[in-house]
């Protein structure tokens, strides 16, 4: 959705070194953004996009108009079914029914092999994987892990509403992750482990969700079993981020 950062562009890299063109498209998507949510202001620079995806060797940039990809008269939608109803889903009813429609619009347009897709946007990823697969998309879906700061804090085009001290308490959230994953490799059970990563995490920060899921279906595991997601969400001031471990097979 633009504001690109190096998360975006380690997809780019990763797309670059193993295939032999490269696609990118930059739509802030409206149907993805509920009424509360921060359409009008999430952040947009296109020229500085356009450069850096040529720069990274992109070969077709594709940048179309909302009108385009939904004219006047436009009113269908997909619905990614039961992996789409929890955690960020709950939180942001109709989110990824506009993920899902507008990511099957860009792959029927421009029909890739591949859709690489980053880790951060865990639950997005089984999404799109359920959809694609369910609707016989002929593209694979290929994760890309999670691109972070030198402190942990995850990239993520939201990071810039961050105040300064907010910025400082952010990396607690990936932090408090890694204790989860600590607490259950031990053994602990997972109320007593999402208790420990809580309270790991800032107490300037407002915690939403802990858990470990499975990688597919995103249903709640009662133990951490790969491959599998541990999985947080947390607010810092009024900006929410969300991040994840990957535990692969």
């Amino acid at each position: 959705m633009g504001a690109l950062h190096a998360g975006h562009l380690a997809l780019v890299a990763h797309a670059r070194e193993r295939n032999a063109s490269v696609a990118a498209s930059v739509f802030v998507n409206p149907l993805q953004f509920g009424e509360s949510e921060d359409f009008s202001r999430y952040p947009r620079d296109f020229e500085a996009d356009r450069a850096v995806l040529e720069h990274a060797s992109v070969d077709l940039l594709f940048a179309p108009s909302a009108r385009a990809m939904y004219p006047p008269a436009f009113s269908s939608a997909i619905d990614p079914g039961e992996v789409s109803e929890h955690f960020e889903g709950a939180v942001r009813p109709g989110h990824f029914r506009g993920v899902a429609t507008i990511v099957v619009k860009l792959l029927h347009l421009i029909a890739p092999d591949v859709l690489y897709v980053g880790q951060k946007d865990a639950q997005q990823s089984a999404v799109l994987r359920r959809v694609i697969e369910d609707l016989d998309v002929p593209a694979r879906v290929e994760i890309v892990e999670t691109v972070r700061e030198a402190d942990g804090l995850a990239l993520s085009s939201r990071n810039a509403y961050l105040s300064a001290k907010e910025r400082q308490a952010a990396p607690t959230l990936y932090r408090s992750l890694v204790v989860l994953r600590a607490a259950l490799e031990r053994g602990a059970p997972k109320g007593d482990a999402v208790a420990q990563a809580r309270a790991a995490l800032s107490p300037s920060a407002s915690a939403e969700y802990y858990d470990v899921v499975d990688e597919g279906t995103f249903s709640p595991l009662p133990e951490l079993r790969a491959p599998a997601f541990i999985i947080a969400a947390a607010r810092f001031g009024t900006t929410r981020l969300i991040d994840n471990l990957w535990m692969r097979a």
